[in-house]
């Protein structure tokens, strides 16, 4: 067994967990947004649906990651290093999503209640992001 490639399935399983945990809570946050627009006769803005998908993108970094280490040459030489890397990793971009869930439903909520403030709270949203990005492009100069 090569604790190495286990260790390259779990940072995208982990991450994608993250995705499913933020997803839920943003979305919740817009399905809130758009009930209390509704019950005041108010347009319910689309956009809301940016803040609820937003988490999604942690999945696709956990797979680009788990790529790169699953391709590396040295995944058999250093298996419990590539474990190490995949649990850090996915761990940092559950995390990443789980913030960026919270972000958005905030965002969804302040944007269903002013109509005002979109730029400033997908900045929000985009910064929790950035902890992801960061793990899979230090994950994939590790390899």
């Amino acid at each position: 067994m090569n604790w190495g490639m286990i260790g390259a399935g779990v940072v995208m399983g982990i991450a994608a967990m993250g995705s499913a945990i933020g997803i839920g809570i943003a979305g919740q946050g817009a399905i809130g947004a758009w009930k209390r627009c509704y019950l005041n006769n108010k347009p319910a803005p689309f956009l809301l649906v940016v803040f609820a998908g937003a988490p999604l993108t942690q999945t696709i970094y956990g797979f680009l990651l788990m790529n790169a280490m699953s391709a590396s040459t040295k995944i058999t030489a250093n298996p419990a290093f590539y474990l190490g890397l995949g649990v850090a990793c996915g761990l940092s971009m559950c995390m990443s999503a789980i913030a960026q869930g919270k972000a958005g439903a905030a965002g969804s909520d302040a944007l269903a209640e002013t109509g005002k403030g979109f730029s400033q709270y997908i900045m929000v949203v985009g910064l929790c992001e950035t902890i992801a990005l960061f793990s899979m492009v230090f994950g994939m100069i590790a390899c």
